[in-house]
């Protein structure tokens, strides 16, 4: 009853809809996985002891331990008489007031400036510096949000409210398009259309590691003639939830096609500081731009963001919500509207504390330093984990990964057998839908189906976090393959 309530006659005509019914069978999948952590609690007997929950790219809820330095400096400003305290080191001590003197009244709980505390705000600033190698970053042209993921909402909003010739020009009344990746993160697409924008689909080429094709691109420009106007190009570099990463000539390629369409660039780049593969690095859309020179460097429109859950510096504080965007060759007059949208919504002082961390470490010297270097164990853990993943999905029947380079998940193809194609058909579901139910109920392994992200017609995948630290890899990998053959003997 539950498989086909959650799916049953549900018919998809467009990008947008079909991201919300899946997005709606996801969450009924969640609902179902925590029925069935009850259930085991419960003692109902089942053919596991545990559900594995492989879904969310959380690392701490999976078991990651915190940095101390960042919760020490959280909970110095959240309890003051910690400041007086000689067991906290003395760069705990300094950080923290200073973050205190620019809150009013000395308080965490107090409003703080917009769009930002002003100190967060200059540290960011000489964080997207040294990471660019030296290229200038202005701290007023940076905006804290409560979240990467909000701080893109009000770009998008501002693609469909302000940027446009509707607004300027009485463009006729004709919606904004945004192009956006396929797969991708579900709840960009949908926050487009919530903001009155139409998405514009584009196919990340799978074969070739999940590039962005210019092609491509100028495919999904000519598919939209007629139906909006597009604006804006969506990018995701290290990919979600594809793991790859771009190189330099692909973001040089994307850039001169925004050049030419005069596109306004958004730039989601939260999990750069996730890269596993040896010998490849993060380069930001806003480096690369910058040493394009003229005339890309002055007059692409760009906005990158990152936020302070995704990242070791930032210790993966996914629970506190702090994200920034940085505006590149904006012009003033839009900037200002822009603005104006962030000052309605402060975000939260925790998350800009946790953006502070993030953006300024510990450095050599300072007391803390010593302790803050574990993060390197966590990175070498991760790598581990990434490698495990990658051997274990590419030894399963019937399941194919390209290496993942970055980012936070895999998204592997999986080879249905056609009984259970058929199978899947029959229920009203999509197979990678009926794949990952009968592996929750049956495994006890809850998974994501790949059709949430979009993927080409005919192809079925699954997401995978890759950050899971209790899950032992060798169980997991006996556990699908178990389960892969008992899906050959569905019958039709």
């Amino acid at each position: 009853q539950f498989k086909v309530h959650i799916v049953k006659g549900v018919k998809c005509s467009n990008f947008y809809n079909k991201s919300v019914c899946y997005l709606c069978v996801q969450l009924s999948l969640s609902v179902r996985a925590a029925q069935i952590r009850e259930e085991l609690r419960q003692g109902v007997k089942k053919p596991y002891t545990e559900l594995i929950d492989v879904t969310w790219g959380d690392p701490q809820g999976a078991g990651l331990k915190p940095l101390t330095f960042a919760r020490q400096v959280l909970a110095a400003c959240l309890y003051p008489k910690l400041l007086n305290n000689e067991r906290l080191p003395a760069d705990v001590r300094q950080r923290a007031e200073g973050l205190l003197h620019e809150c009013h009244g000395g308080s965490v709980g107090s409003y703080t400036d917009l769009p930002g505390i002003p100190q967060v705000a200059r540290q960011i600033s000489e964080f997207i510096s040294r990471r660019d190698g030296g290229v200038p970053s202005d701290p007023d042209h940076i905006l804290i949000s409560p979240g990467s993921q909000w701080a893109l909402q009000v770009h998008e909003k501002y693609t469909a409210m302000y940027k446009f010739k509707q607004l300027y020009c009485g463009g006729g009344g004709v919606r904004s398009g945004v192009l956006t990746p396929q797969p991708s993160y579900s709840l960009s697409v949908m926050s487009v259309v919530g903001l009155g924008g139409v998405p514009v689909p584009y196919q990340l080429w799978e074969e070739q590691g999940w590039e962005v094709q210019v092609e491509e691109l100028n495919r999904a420009l000519e598919a939209a003639e007629g139906e909006c106007d597009p604006v804006a190009l969506y990018v995701i570099n290290p990919g979600n939830p594809s793991g790859h990463v771009q190189r330099r000539k692909s973001i040089q390629d994307v850039i001169k096609f925004a050049s030419e369409k005069r596109l306004f660039l958004l730039a989601d780049e939260v999990y750069q500081d996730c890269i596993y593969k040896e010998n490849i690095e993060f380069l930001s859309y806003k480096r690369v731009l910058a040493e394009m020179g003229p005339p890309f460097c002055d007059t692409v429109e760009l906005a990158s963001f990152h936020s302070a859950s995704k990242g070791l510096l930032g210790e993966y504080v996914c629970g506190f919500r702090g994200g920034y965007v940085e505006l590149v060759n904006m012009d003033p007059a839009v900037m200002k509207h822009v603005f104006t949208i962030f000052s309605k919504d402060n975000a939260p002082t925790p998350g800009q504390i946790a953006l502070s961390v993030m953006a300024s470490p510990p450095q050599p010297g300072d007391p803390s330093y010593p302790l803050y270097r574990t993060k390197q164990q966590m990175q070498t853990l991760i790598k581990d984990n990434v490698r495990k993943v990658h051997e274990v999905l590419n030894s399963l029947p019937g399941v194919s990964s390209h290496p993942v380079e970055g980012g936070a998940f895999a998204f592997p193809r999986i080879d249905l057998p056609p009984k259970a194609i058929q199978k899947a058909k029959d229920l009203g579901m999509e197979p990678d839908i009926f794949y990952c139910l009968r592996l929750l109920e049956d495994a006890g392994l809850f998974f994501t189906p790949g059709c949430e992200y979009g993927q080409k017609d005919g192809t079925y995948h699954v997401r995978y976090a890759k950050k899971r630290f209790h899950v032992e890899y060798k169980d997991l990998n006996t556990k699908i393959k178990q389960y892969y053959f008992s899906l050959a003997g569905f019958a039709s």
